[in-house]
């Protein structure tokens, strides 16, 4: 699929994209709306490792510090802590609902904590994650202590002691008085062993600062460098992310639905899909007409200036040229199934014809769903089926004026119940040769190929055969099955005409460059009538059509005129 295509496809389907995208943008804020919104708060700790024995850290030392803050972070989220924190707070949460209300995260190569907690209220979420340090804190100092509390306790009982021998000596030594010699033996044993109390003392109370130092040393502090404060920012739901989110999804599923669309849609949509499909030159792409009743249909007659009536005498003027080497007589239209627009392309057709001075017979041979006398709004009392009855009567006896000049009409006259068996009789063939030397032109309309064989049978008994394609409607398969069927049944096809064309690129402006780019008729058409390819710049060679510039001997000639911001010869 070339990138035209694509872009076409998308501006088709413009329409559904669009409201899928608003769908998808209104989905995703009632979401939004609809959640109850989650706040955020954060505190940041910095964990201190106790100092290492080495002044210059080594990668033990490095990686020891990574190991310390990643257990810790774990440790922050035990149920202990969790317990505690929620018989602080009141809080109904379990600790297990807590803890997936809680997110820690390492900060790389630093020794910084961020502890995260989500609440629908922003003061409480901002209150347990401030607890929930503070009890980490807590419960952190009380197990390191743990390790030298037997050993501090143990020096601080013998310290107590030896005080207490050195008070009750120096008790014992100031009641001593007098200067006998058993009084200063005994002072001088009383300070003797005040001295070894005093040497125990320092001794105890010097290992007790070693083992206090020793303790500070090993221990590992965890410091809150900043504090967890409430928000008024909820984290969810982000509004805008999901309307955005909402409104790209819409699109993704719309464009898969497209996608998936034309995949599986078969029918034929441009003139370009219908000529590969046929290995036809398309003669033309009629765009839609508006009207609501038949009459209205007849556009060339109505507004002869309207591009769409242009796009007929283009398809005029380009079935004489597909049909040059022998000379066109009878032309057959039809079209694969019904309501493919046939009769309203036949009528407009031959209205084209007319105009270009010829004299043109249109026969309704569409004996089984008729329509050509709506449109012209005629009788329908008589018609070909009793000129096959009578073979008294000439068939011009049953000829019907219209109101375009040069234009007579036959309609199908009474429903026969042997369509078939009619066209394809002998009185049939002799009725059409009669018709031939009555006008120059004789213009057939036909039922549709699959629906019945009628048309094939016609078929054989015309100089030509113009196949009408509906665009987005006729599928593929049948278009190709039509094909195959008028090809057995020996027709000679003139080209296809593609029906309501939506394409800008099929319409009547838009053809130009098509038809004399890609369609070999028009290349030949250049080659044998001469037509000029030089054009000054902005300006574009167009064809004249027959009522400007005149017929010879029963073919249409050609001048080139220019045309500048879409007006032209035809537009005068």
């Amino acid at each position: 699929m070339e990138l035209r295509q694509y872009v076409t496809l998308l501006t088709r389907w413009a329409w559904l994209i669009a409201l899928a995208i608003i769908l998808g943008a209104a989905g995703g804020f009632g979401l939004s709306w609809a959640t109850t919104p989650v706040y955020e708060s954060s505190t940041k700790l910095l964990i201190n490792q106790a100092p290492a024995s080495s002044a210059t850290p080594d990668y033990a030392s490095v990686l020891t510090s990574e190991r310390l803050a990643r257990t810790y972070a774990e440790l922050l989220r035990t149920r202990p802590v969790l317990e505690q924190v929620i018989a602080d707070l009141k809080l109904t949460q379990t600790p297990a609902q807590l803890e997936r209300r809680m997110a820690v995260e390492v900060v790389r190569d630093t020794q910084l904590i961020i502890l995260t907690v989500e609440d629908t209220d922003p003061a409480r979420a901002a209150a347990i994650a401030n607890e929930t340090v503070s009890v980490f804190m807590r419960l952190n100092r009380e197990t390191q202590a743990s390790r030298y509390a037997e050993s501090t306790r143990s020096l601080a009982d013998e310290l107590a002691k030896v005080q207490t021998d050195i008070d009750q000596t120096q008790a014992s030594l100031n009641a001593l008085s007098g200067q006998t010699p058993a009084v200063r033996d005994e002072r001088s044993r009383l300070q003797t062993l005040l001295a070894q109390y005093r040497d125990s003392y320092s001794t105890i109370l010097n290992s007790l600062e070693s083992v206090r130092l020793a303790e500070a040393r090993s221990t590992n502090s965890v410091n809150v460098v900043e504090s967890a404060q409430a928000t008024t920012i909820p984290v969810r739901p982000r509004t805008l992310l999901n309307i955005l989110l909402g409104a790209v999804a819409g699109a993704i599923l719309a464009l898969a639905v497209v996608l998936l669309l034309e995949y599986l849609d078969d029918t034929v949509k441009t003139s370009e899909e219908a000529a590969r499909l046929t290995g036809l030159p398309s003669l033309a792409a009629i765009a839609r007409i508006d009207g609501r009743e038949p009459p209205d249909k007849l556009i060339v007659a109505i507004d002869s200036r309207s591009p769409t009536a242009e796009s007929y005498r283009l398809l005029r003027v380009n079935a004489q040229l597909a049909a040059i080497d022998r000379p066109l007589r009878t032309l057959m239209v039809t079209s694969s199934t019904p309501l493919e627009g046939k009769s309203t392309m036949i009528a407009n057709l031959a209205a084209a014809f007319a105009q270009a001075g010829k004299r043109v017979i249109l026969v309704d041979t569409d004996l089984r769903r008729p329509t050509l006398h709506k449109i012209f709004r005629v009788s329908n009392a008589r018609g070909i089926t009793t000129a096959l009855a009578n073979r008294d009567q000439s068939v011009s006896t049953y000829l019907v004026p219209t109101s375009v000049a040069n234009l007579s009409l036959l309609p199908s006259g009474p429903l026969p119940p042997n369509p078939a068996d009619l066209l394809g009789s002998q009185r049939m063939a002799a009725l059409i040769q009669e018709l031939t030397s009555q006008a120059d032109i004789v213009l057939f309309d036909s039922p549709p190929v699959l629906a019945v064989v009628d048309a094939s049978i016609l078929a054989r008994a015309t100089d030509a055969t113009l196949l009408v394609v509906l665009a987005e409607k006729t599928r593929s398969n049948m278009l190709r099955r039509t094909r195959e069927q008028l090809a057995q049944s020996g027709a000679k096809m003139v080209g296809v005409v593609l029906n309501k064309a939506t394409s800008a690129r099929d319409t009547y402006y838009g053809s130009y460059t098509y038809y004399y780019g890609s369609d070999p008729v028009a290349h030949r058409a250049r080659g044998r009538f001469k037509l000029p390819s030089t054009r000054r710049k902005g300006e574009r060679t167009m064809l004249v059509e027959p009522e400007h510039a005149g017929e010879r001997n029963g073919v249409a000639t050609y001048a080139t005129g220019t045309s500048r911001n879409g007006s032209g010869p035809n537009h005068e």
